[in-house]
C-alpha cells in the first residue's frame, strides 16, 4: 500500500489508507492528539491571521468557531471582540479540553464558551451569530452542502462565514498536491477555487470572495447571509439547546 509522508502545516503525517495517525488530524485524542492540537496552535496561526484580515469583526460581535481544535483561533476572535462572546464547538473531546485549557481566562470572565458538538448539529438557536469561521477543517466534514446549511441556519442575516485552509485543490504546493491524491483514501473534501465559489453561492451566500495566497496554497472563502427583504425583527438571545 503506497505511503505519502507531507508537512501539514509544521507537522507530518502519513498519509496511508487506514492510519490512525491521519484519523488525529480529524479527531485528535489521547497523547498523539495533545500532541497535533499543541501544534495546530502554533503552525496554524499566521495562516488564521491572514484568513481573519477578510472578514470584518465587530468589537460586540457574537462569534462562533466551529471546529476550534486547539483553541487559538477562540483566543484570537475573542481578543478581537473586545466587548462580543466566542463560542467554539469540535466533535473531539480532546480538542474541546485543549480549547478550554487555551482560553481559561476569557472562559472565566464569561467570555467564551465551548461545547462538545458537531457541525452537523450545532446546540445553537437560529439566527444567532454574527460571524462564524472554520479554519483547517471543512475539508473533513461529511456532508458539506448539509453542514454548510447547518451553518447558515445560525448565521444571523448579513452575518459573516468565513472557510479558512491552508491546502485546496488546486493549490501548487507539495501538500495540496500530495493531500488531493490520498483525499478519497482518508475522508478528505478538497475543493478548488471555483468549486468553493459554487458552495457558498449555491448555499445562498451572498458577497461571495475567494482569496488564496499561491505561494503558500492557502484559501480564504467568504461571504454573508442574505438579509431577509423588508425584515426588521431583532434576533433571538442565544440559547444552547
Amino acid at each position: 500500500m503506497p505511503k505519502f509522508n507531507f508537512a501539514l502545516g509544521n507537522r507530518h503525517v502519513s498519509l496511508s489508507t487506514g492510519n490512525p495517525r491521519v484519523n488525529q488530524c480529524q479527531k485528535p485524542t489521547g497523547l498523539i492528539g495533545r500532541f497535533i492540537l499543541w501544534r495546530m496552535n502554533a503552525s496554524h496561526s499566521k495562516l488564521t491571521d491572514w484568513g481573519l484580515r477578510h472578514i470584518t469583526i465587530k468589537p460586540d460581535a457574537t462569534i462562533l468557531d466551529v471546529g476550534c481544535g486547539g483553541g487559538r483561533t477562540v483566543d484570537k476572535l475573542a481578543a478581537t471582540a473586545t466587548a462580543g462572546r466566542v463560542y467554539g464547538v469540535d466533535f473531539s473531546d480532546e480538542s474541546v479540553r485543549a480549547t478550554r485549557r487555551m482560553n481559561a481566562r476569557w472562559i472565566d470572565i464569561g467570555r467564551v464558551e465551548i461545547a462538545h458538538a458537531s457541525v452537523s448539529a450545532l446546540p445553537f438557536s437560529s439566527e444567532t451569530f454574527d460571524v462564524i469561521t472554520a479554519v483547517e477543517t471543512h475539508f473533513w466534514w461529511a456532508d458539506l452542502p448539509g453542514d454548510l446549511r447547518e451553518i447558515l441556519r445560525v448565521l444571523k442575516p448579513d452575518g459573516q462565514l468565513a472557510l479558512i485552509a491552508e491546502i485546496y485543490k488546486g493549490a501548487n504546493t507539495l501538500t495540496s498536491r500530495l493531500a488531493e491524491q490520498q483525499a478519497a483514501h482518508i475522508g478528505m473534501t478538497l475543493l478548488g477555487v471555483d468549486e468553493h465559489r459554487d458552495l457558498l453561492a449555491t448555499a445562498g451566500l451572498e458577497d461571495v470572495q475567494i482569496d488564496t495566497d499561491a505561494d503558500k496554497g492557502w484559501i480564504c472563502a467568504t461571504g454573508r447571509r442574505a438579509t431577509e427583504s423588508g425584515s426588521n425583527r431583532r434576533n433571538p438571545p442565544l440559547q444552547v439547546r
